[in-house]
């Protein structure tokens, strides 16, 4: 019986441990994403506007990663719309994933 609770406590806990272990810093945090057009790059710190009145500040880290339509970080360029994927109670903000994607249509129709 005590051989039983001991394997069923060490299979729970090798569960529990083995993502952990493996997991990249990125992924082992809770992120959050911000999407907006990118207003503004200067070194290794971008600013994203929302279009709703937020705007935020990421810092670029080693971990950071850039997909979607752009591969680096040399690539990304002012008006790109850009979802960041960042731990938003980090200060400052770091950006661990960058996907820029196209921009998105204007809703509005033209009335004739």
């Amino acid at each position: 019986m005590r051989r039983t609770n001991f394997m069923f406590g060490f299979l729970l806990f090798a569960l529990v441990a083995a993502p952990l272990a493996f997991a990249t810093p990125a992924a082992a945090k809770m992120l959050r994403t911000f999407e907006g057009e990118l207003q503004k790059i200067k070194g290794s710190k971008i600013i994203v506007d929302n279009k709703k009145g937020d705007k935020i500040t990421f810092n670029k880290v080693d971990e950071t990663e850039v997909s979607g339509e752009k591969e680096a970080w040399d690539d990304l360029k002012k008006n790109d719309w850009v979802t960041v994927h960042s731990d938003m109670f980090e200060k400052p903000r770091k950006a661990y994933k960058i996907e820029v994607m196209p921009d998105p249509k204007d809703e509005a129709e033209d009335e004739d």
